[in-house]
């Protein structure tokens, strides 16, 4: 799965990578580790605004949830069963790309994860990247405020995962820079399962 991400480069650095700019830049704050259990609002572009980098919250809430409790188990879905999730099958066509340039997963050493070996995993093709994502508008009941939130897609691990992320085997789906606009226009989602890859390197932290 995929809990913790990077994003540390700078906002101009950002916006070139991707031909979008901020329209809340004040919002943004270089960050080596975020941790997706805060379920803080992170830069993504939405396939309504392909030209804006808006901060949306990591962790899913359909428009229909009483409340915001369902975000604790929606940080990431499932490429294979989105179509099928009561969370996300209604956000399936709501397409987004969260921008990182890295993320964390956990080998375990031991066959119950008492020992555990971090590492930080890029992509080998670019510093900058994409996370495949869908996204959902939600009203708070209580205060009525609108929020904007994510998941992040996963699909099954590619050999060098499969070794680290041993436990799940399991991994994000990084987009190619070249399938950006693919995605966030609605291409089937089986089509970024894996086999699908981006080249990825792995170093120990």
């Amino acid at each position: 799965m995929c809990f913790r991400t990077k994003l540390n480069t700078k906002i101009y650095e950002i916006e070139k990578a991707f031909d979008a700019s901020f329209t809340e830049p004040e919002l943004y704050t270089p960050q080596e580790e975020i941790n997706g259990f805060d379920f803080s609002g992170n830069p993504v572009i939405t396939d309504a605004a392909p030209g804006e980098i808006l901060f949306y919250n990591w962790g899913l809430i359909p428009f229909w949830a009483k409340n915001s409790d369902i975000k604790k188990s929606t940080l990431n879905a499932r490429i294979e069963t989105i179509t099928e999730k009561p969370a996300f099958r209604n956000s399936v066509d709501n397409r987004c790309l969260i921008i990182a340039n890295g993320y964390y997963e956990w080998q375990w050493l031991d066959e119950k994860g008492k020992s555990k070996q971090k590492y930080l995993i890029s992509s080998a093709e670019e510093e900058i990247f994409a996370f495949a994502g869908i996204y959902s508008h939600w009203q708070d009941p209580s205060t009525g405020k609108k929020i904007g939130s994510y998941s992040i897609i996963t699909t099954e691990a590619n050999e060098l995962m499969s070794e680290i992320h041993n436990n799940k085997q399991r991994m994000p789906v990084i987009l190619h820079h070249k399938d950006h606009n693919d995605w966030l226009n609605g291409a089937r989602p089986e089509s970024f399962a894996f086999p699908y890859e981006v080249k990825l390197t792995a170093q120990k932290v």
